[in-house]
């Protein structure tokens, strides 16, 4: 079978266990906001970029081809995956109203750097000029793939971000946890102000560190998470609106692997979550008509 992707590691980690399956258009690090207005590659040096694989993805994103490199495709493919990951870091908008994705790519390279230097601003990803640009982009994606008959056979995977590593419980995100857990902070905090009022540091030094005790590993996963299924919601629910077939897992059905090979993150899950994830893409793609071994 072959399948395209236009996301990012959710749908990549995801399609490398379907081995059946060869990925014939990969378009990732391309908010679809750039669909409806990009930027341009003139005036950006993007050379810093050393992977070509790099310098395609934000070629891309600049030149907005990403729905037509999975059109161009159409013919070919069983089915495509989309998910949301590439548009948690925002986008940049330009003073003539033309966008770029920030991916880590266009700040590693400086072109982020050059765009606010031109008077470009960052709109957050969350914030209501994001969300309804995003509408505006995945309408139009929806839009062009619906056109050569791809939009049946389009699979959104609507997979939460996980708040737990693999082999924690799912924490809980109601008040009282969240209220526990900022307790547990203060009170490592007032211990390490007492161990510096004990070594002779100065009331005010202590106070400082009383300010700045940092979360635990667990603690960061749990807020990360909250905080970013929280902002998801209403981009998943009209993705889904929008889309015939989606993939749903709740954060508390997903664990963060440790050894992930990216490292872990709350969107880098377990060999079982993608293999779970894969099963549900295989029956939907049988349920569109196409076989699976």
């Amino acid at each position: 079978m072959k399948a395209a992707i236009f996301g990012s590691c959710v749908s990549r980690d995801t399609a490398e266990f379907m081995p059946e399956v060869e990925v014939v258009a990969y378009v990732a690090r391309h908010s679809v906001t750039s669909l409806q207005s990009p930027h341009g590659t003139d005036g950006l040096d993007i050379s810093g970029l050393t992977s070509a694989f790099q310098k395609r993805m934000v070629t891309s994103d600049l030149k907005g081809t990403g729905a037509r490199r999975i059109v161009e495709k159409a013919n070919d493919l069983d089915f495509v995956l989309i998910d949301l990951v590439d548009e948690r870091r925002g986008f940049w908008r330009f003073p003539d109203g033309t966008t770029m994705t920030n991916s880590l790519e266009i700040e590693s390279c400086g072109a982020a750097r050059e765009a606010r230097r031109v008077g470009a601003r960052l709109v957050e990803f969350g914030t209501d000029e994001h969300f309804f640009a995003w509408k505006a982009g995945f309408e139009q994606l929806m839009a062009e793939l619906k056109e050569v008959s791809l939009l049946e056979r389009t699979i959104l995977l609507d997979i939460e971000w996980a708040g737990a590593v693999d082999g924690a419980p799912h924490p809980q995100n109601d008040g009282l946890a969240k209220l526990g857990r900022s307790w547990r902070r203060l009170q490592r905090g007032a211990r390490e102000a007492g161990r510096g009022l004990s070594n002779g540091r100065g009331v005010g030094e202590a106070w400082q560190s009383l300010r700045a005790v940092k979360p635990t590993e667990a603690e960061e996963y749990a807020d990360r998470a909250l905080s970013a299924n929280a902002d998801y919601i209403r981009y998943r629910r009209d993705a889904q609106s929008l889309t015939e077939s989606s993939v749903v897992r709740a954060s508390n059905d997903v664990r963060i692997a440790r050894d992930h090979k990216w490292g872990p993150q709350p969107f880098h899950y377990r060999n079982a979550d993608y293999e779970s994830i894969v099963r549900s893409i295989r029956e939907k793609v049988t349920m569109n008509g196409s076989e699976t071994p």
